[in-house]
């Protein structure tokens, strides 16, 4: 039987965060991507924890697709150079490639740009665009605030169905990648 998921995009921060526990839990993803034969589509940095998830996928001889952008190249920001890289004109061609590489998303810590990305798969699916399931890796409940905030978005009325998303989290990496092999 052939799986559902073979490739994962993981959104996260090009910064490595305030806890240790993000870098260990971005590495222990990127490994176990890695050990599970499932290509990791991410944003083609080399720094915090996107960089960090990328270097272990690399180091456990995972497939590895980086996905970023000519501006981003041009503010110096340090490209991974080690993987297949693709090179996009604007951040809406990189999302857009990125998601259509992915059978799947895993959204671990980050900063707005991961927020975005979050929150463009999350309409995708409540307009029925998508049905490409969604992981939550909540470190240290680091994404508390934002799911009490999508409940009270629906007990205000703006979401109609909550049940409507495929929405899995885990608190730890191997939960969370458990349910996505389960998937």
């Amino acid at each position: 039987m052939k799986r559902n998921i073979n490739s994962v995009a993981v959104y996260c921060g090009h910064e490595y965060g305030s806890d240790p526990q993000y870098t260990r839990d971005a590495a222990r993803i990127g490994e176990l991507l890695a050990q599970n034969n499932l290509k990791l589509i991410f944003g083609g940095g080399n720094v915090g924890l996107m960089g960090t998830v990328c270097n272990a996928a690399l180091d456990n001889g995972g497939t590895i697709l980086g996905v970023s952008t000519k501006h981003i190249a041009a503010l110096q920001e340090p490209i991974h150079t080690e993987i297949e890289l693709r090179m996009t004109d604007s951040i809406n061609e990189r999302k857009t490639e990125m998601f259509n590489e992915s059978d799947a998303f895993i959204i671990l810590p980050g900063g707005l740009g991961t927020l975005n990305e979050l929150t463009d798969i999350l309409t995708m699916q409540q307009i029925g665009e998508t049905k490409k399931p969604l992981f939550f890796l909540n470190t240290n409940n680091f994404w508390r605030p934002f799911s009490r905030l999508f409940v009270h978005m629906q007990e205000c009325g703006f979401i109609k169905d909550i049940h409507s998303y495929i929405i899995y989290a885990d608190n730890t990496p191997d939960g969370l990648i458990k349910k996505l092999l389960e998937y």
